[in-house]
């Protein structure tokens, strides 16, 4: 389960106690995603998230990530918009972990991706980056080009565990990537992990985008890549053509892709594939024994990079040069 820090009930009714939102009626860890600890919270008056911010989450990136949220939901984007105390505070402590309430958005994720899935999950991921266009903070992205290297060096003397190959394809990959990486390309706010599990659905209608905790000012191509390589793959690791095709196709009808851009979209899956690949490898060569959160299978990223290296023209991946 994804809960780090343990908080006790009295701790817990006092910190929601603070709000103003209703008594405390229970209070719930949420089972769900490996970076934060998470508590599905329910008051006399609604429900709520509480968030306690572990691990890679930086207390300095906090307002960023506060303020983009608050930002997104007055422009209409359906998002989690955090719960502020009577004076206007939204982030605060709790058992020494900075916290946050948010609101509670109502959907699920979908175990199984269709067509129709990822067509409104590229507009939606338009829309965000529209949405974002005016957002005055910026963040620099802490897993890209320039950070891939050193956390490799961290993973590379046991990558070897996971598969023979594994420390080859990387080293070959980051040479490749290093002299590769484009420059030139419009940058604005991107979601960075807007993986299955943080886009909920009510039936078949998209419903809400949650966890922006990765969130940050990077090429907005690259966002298009990373949900490229979480939506398409089906669970064989073979690419959807035709699901990237109602992904590219329905983003491009809100924010068109420039030339620029559509041609660095081999680059750009190649580099997303690699950086979930680098941190899945940390995350399970360093799992604690016991650990009640289960890391991912780097393997997957692993295979996803080996298909994206055999690409020699965006249009494999569905969409026709603007």
């Amino acid at each position: 389960m994804a809960v780090y820090t343990d908080v006790s009930d009295e701790d817990m009714t006092a910190f929601i106690a603070d709000y103003g939102i209703g008594d405390l009626v229970s209070a719930k860890g949420i089972a769900e995603g490996v970076e934060n600890s998470n508590y599905l919270i329910r008051t006399t008056q609604d429900t709520f998230i509480l968030t306690l911010y572990e691990k890679r989450v930086k207390r300095e990136d906090l307002p960023f990530f506060i303020g983009l949220m608050n930002h997104l939901a007055e422009k209409g984007i359906p998002c989690p918009r955090p719960i502020e105390m009577p004076d206007g505070t939204a982030l605060r402590e709790l058992n020494g972990r900075p916290a946050a309430v948010t609101s509670f958005l109502e959907g699920m994720w979908t175990r199984r991706i269709r067509r129709e899935h990822c067509a409104q999950l590229g507009t939606a991921l338009a829309g965000f980056h529209k949405a974002g266009a005016d957002f005055a903070m910026t963040r620099r992205n802490a897993l890209t080009i320039g950070d891939w290297r050193p956390l490799f060096e961290l993973s590379e003397e046991r990558a070897g565990e996971v598969h023979d190959d594994m420390a080859a394809l990387i080293r070959d990959e980051l040479d490749f990537l290093e002299a590769n990486w484009p420059d030139d390309l419009p940058v604005g706010v991107c979601h960075a992990d807007l993986f299955p599990d943080n886009v909920f659905f009510i039936g078949d209608r998209l419903s809400g985008v949650i966890d922006f905790y990765f969130a940050c000012t990077d090429f907005l191509a690259y966002d298009v890549a990373t949900c490229m390589n979480a939506w398409c793959f089906e669970r064989d690791r073979s690419f959807n053509v035709t699901k990237a095709r109602a992904f590219l196709s329905n983003y491009s009808a809100d924010r068109e892709l420039t030339s620029t851009e559509y041609d660095a979209l081999p680059v750009l899956a190649r580099g997303s594939a690699l950086r979930f690949l680098l941190t899945r490898l940390y995350d399970w060569l360093n799992c604690p024994p016991g650990a009640l959160v289960r890391p991912h299978d780097p393997m997957e990223y692993f295979d996803k990079l080996r298909f994206h290296r055999t690409v020699r023209d965006p249009a494999a991946y569905g969409l026709d040069r603007p």
